[in-house]
């Protein structure tokens, strides 16, 4: 099995064990796996969650939502699909000893997370940020988790 921008690929048409490894001349499909074309791909969605200081109102919310979330796709290389966005505003947060505009975004992921990656995601949600909400890019913190699939859960189960 082999990985590739956050998605673990198999053939199709062979069966993997519970170590992910091609079980010869059996045909079905692990706990968690799709059928894309010639490629089998296990959904590796990525979150992020956002707090500011700054209320939010529900149309601002919304364009930094949209924003977001093709932002991480696009970035990230997973369909929009797979994205989460959380925004939560009003949060009491003081930042270098004031309560200026500031916030606070944590990013999980399965995957496609990395020096380069993480660096423009930053960047990105920064300026996000600094568009919508007037948050100068020095009062915002982000911290980028890469995490294994059975650390994430959905739909009743992991990944």
């Amino acid at each position: 099995m082999s990985k590739e921008e956050g998605y673990f690929l198999a053939t199709i048409g062979t069966k993997l064990n519970s170590s992910h490894e091609h079980v010869a001349g059996e045909r079905s499909y692990p706990k968690g796996l799709t059928q894309s074309h010639s490629l089998v791909r296990i959904a590796a969605m990525p979150t992020l969650n956002l707090f500011t200081n700054v209320p939010v109102d529900t149309i601002v919310a919304s364009d930094i939502l949209r924003d977001a979330t093709k932002a991480v796709a696009k970035i990230i290389g997973k369909p929009e699909s797979y994205v989460m966005i959380l925004l939560n505003g009003g949060v009491p947060i003081e930042f270098a000893g004031t309560e200026e505009p500031a916030a606070y975004g944590e990013l999980i992921s399965i995957g496609g997370l990395g020096p380069s990656v993480n660096g423009k995601l930053s960047s990105t949600i920064a300026e996000i940020l600094q568009t919508k909400l007037y948050i100068d890019s020095s009062r915002f913190y982000i911290k980028f988790y890469d995490v294994q699939r059975s650390f994430f859960g959905f739909n009743g189960s992991t990944f």
